[in-house]
């Protein structure tokens, strides 16, 4: 099983799912139309250890309402990613038990990995 939890109007998004060259079914969710469900927040979170971990800091709402200055707690996070799309890190790829994400190159060659067997 394949899901990808992107923004369709995000070009790295939309690179990255290019560069991934999936070849079998993949499940899609728009998390702008389609909020993340708190379940699979919860297994983003498994995965990499944090909600911290999955909160994209480069979001313009971040900067606008001066969160930097703030000390948030992992239930901020949580409760932030889940109440405004654009604070999760993108794309968010589960192949199968595996969740990779964000952008980085080594996070994207691991997915392709993943996804292709090899």
């Amino acid at each position: 099983m394949i899901k990808i939890f992107h923004l369709p109007s995000c070009s790295t998004c939309q690179r990255i799912i290019k560069e991934l060259e999936i070849q079998q079914d993949v499940t899609f969710q728009d998390i702008k139309t389609t909020p993340i469900s708190e379940a699979d927040l919860d297994k983003m979170k498994a995965s990499v250890g944090s909600y911290e971990a999955v909160f994209s800091k480069r979001a313009m709402k971040y900067k606008s309402m001066d969160l930097k200055n703030k000390n948030l707690k992992e239930l901020d996070y949580k409760r932030l990613i889940l109440e405004e799309y654009t604070f999760l890190k993108r794309p968010v790829i589960f192949v199968d038990n595996q969740v990779f994400i964000g952008n980085a190159k080594s996070v994207v060659a691991a997915a392709k990995m993943a996804i292709h067997g090899a």
